[in-house]
């Protein structure tokens, strides 16, 4: 027994439990994924995003409302040249040539400097202008700026100047921007260098694929790392995708896509559902309703007396019109000649062409001043962005250098076994401050406000 039999049941626990830990890392890492791919775009603002850095500077970049790089260049306010003052310059001249918008700051080394370099400009700016900032995670970024992708973009900018473009344009669509990056590359994970990197990759690309598909994409302006997640696309059939849009300029119609080399009848019923042309002259290219689904579109829009100028100015009139007439959607249903599910789908898509499920996940958060940790003090309320969620805990932006830590037992007054239950990346949550440590860097923080 103690040769043969112990040694060979302990290895098969072993085993067991380490497959156990696996999956629950591996589950830990894709639900932090696609909470942070799932982080709401901030739409029409021009974007100021800054790298963080010592020696090597601060690289600042200038980005338009569609993302298209305006202007770049490097301020050296830290350590060891601290020109503090010739860099406020420079900010404050960027801001006012391209009216930016919002400052994205790197979370990264030198990150709570800038910050304070930022809130100053802010300060001193003249003028009703509101300008704002927000820190925004740049992990990854080093590996996008050195990828292919990111080369054939911005093949005259050096790489650091590209990372940067990357962290501005992570808060203006954050999902069009972190599919360029390996999703093991985004700081999400627990314990991702010790599980088995195939099976780790398999789930990630499964959460890619399924918040890519869940937002839908723009088929027009749509980068091919984006296009590939698509269901039913590969990554040479996005490549023709964007190939046949140079050559033959934006698409007009989803039956158009058939013409892309590669893309057979099948992969066209799997992906033409996710593939949006907000401005094609048929109006449900530009909705959630699938090709095959059109006929009972127009036969419900037939029977409810509507026309497809009337839904695209109002969609709201489908459910009223529904509502007056006390139809039943299992009668609609049956007359349009399609299931109860479908046809609930097809109301939602014409009643909401636009909604983006982003948008209702917790925005970031704009601040105009500074916080430092001597700031601090117990029981202080704050507002905070969860960085990371692990099994002990969530750690949390509130604005000073060191995220802070809600611990388990102080997620909630009940009992939480995961704290995944309760945050995810990317929340926006209310926490007192319990402790603080400046010395060694540590805050302890409780989201139970009133203990």
């Amino acid at each position: 027994y103690n040769r043969l039999v112990a040694p060979a049941i302990e290895r098969e626990i072993r085993n067991a439990l380490t497959d156990r830990a696996e999956e629950h890392a591996i589950q830990v890492f894709a639900r932090n994924l696609r909470a942070l791919l799932l982080t709401p775009p901030v739409r029409g603002k021009v974007i100021m995003g800054i790298d963080p850095g010592y020696r090597t500077g601060c690289k600042v970049a200038v980005i338009d409302p569609t993302g298209k790089y305006l202007e770049g260049t490097t301020i050296y306010p830290h350590e060891p040249q601290r020109r503090w003052n010739e860099a406020k310059v420079v900010i404050e001249e960027l801001i006012e040539k391209h009216n930016v918008d919002i400052v994205a700051i790197g979370n990264g080394t030198a990150s709570r400097e800038t910050e304070m370099l930022v809130a100053e400009v802010i300060a001193e700016l003249e003028g009703e202008r509101e300008v704002v900032y927000t820190i925004v995670s740049e992990a990854g970024a080093s590996v996008y700026s050195a990828s292919p992708v990111a080369k054939k973009e911005f093949p005259d900018l050096e790489a650091s100047m590209r990372g940067n473009i990357s962290i501005a344009r992570r808060l203006l669509d954050p999902l069009s921007e972190l599919v360029k990056i390996e999703p093991r590359s985004l700081g999400v994970g627990l314990y991702q260098h010790d599980v088995d990197q195939n099976r780790l990759a398999e789930a990630l690309d499964r959460v890619v694929e399924s918040a890519v598909n869940l937002v839908g994409v723009d088929l027009n302006t749509a980068s091919s790392s984006l296009l590939k997640y698509v269901s039913g696309i590969n990554s040479r059939v996005a490549e023709n995708i964007v190939k046949y849009r140079e050559e033959h300029g934006a698409f007009r119609s989803r039956e158009e896509l058939k013409k892309v080399k590669g893309l057979g009848e099948h992969a066209f019923v799997q992906s033409a559902g996710f593939l949006r042309i907000p401005e094609a002259e048929n109006f449900f290219d530009s909705t959630a309703v699938h090709p095959e689904s059109y006929e009972a579109a127009e036969k419900l829009l037939q029977v409810l007396g509507l026309t497809v100028d009337e839904v695209r100015r109002s969609g709201h009139l489908v459910r009223q019109r529904i509502e007056e007439k006390g139809e039943s959607l299992e009668h609609l249903a049956e007359v349009c000649g399609v299931g109860r599910e479908t046809l609930a789908d097809i109301v939602d898509s014409l009643e909401k062409p636009n909604r983006d499920p982003r948008d209702e996940m917790p925005k970031p958060i704009f601040r105009s001043d500074v916080l430092k940790i001597e700031d601090l003090a117990p029981g202080m309320i704050l507002k905070g962005t969860v960085r990371n969620v692990v099994d002990f805990g969530a750690f949390v932006d509130i604005g000073v250098k060191q995220d802070g830590l809600v611990h388990l037992s102080k997620m909630s007054k009940r009992y939480i076994k995961n704290p995944l239950d309760v945050v995810s990346v990317g929340d926006v949550v209310e926490v007192k401050v319990l402790k603080v440590d400046p010395e060694r860097g540590r805050i302890a923080l409780s989201m139970v406000l009133d203990d």
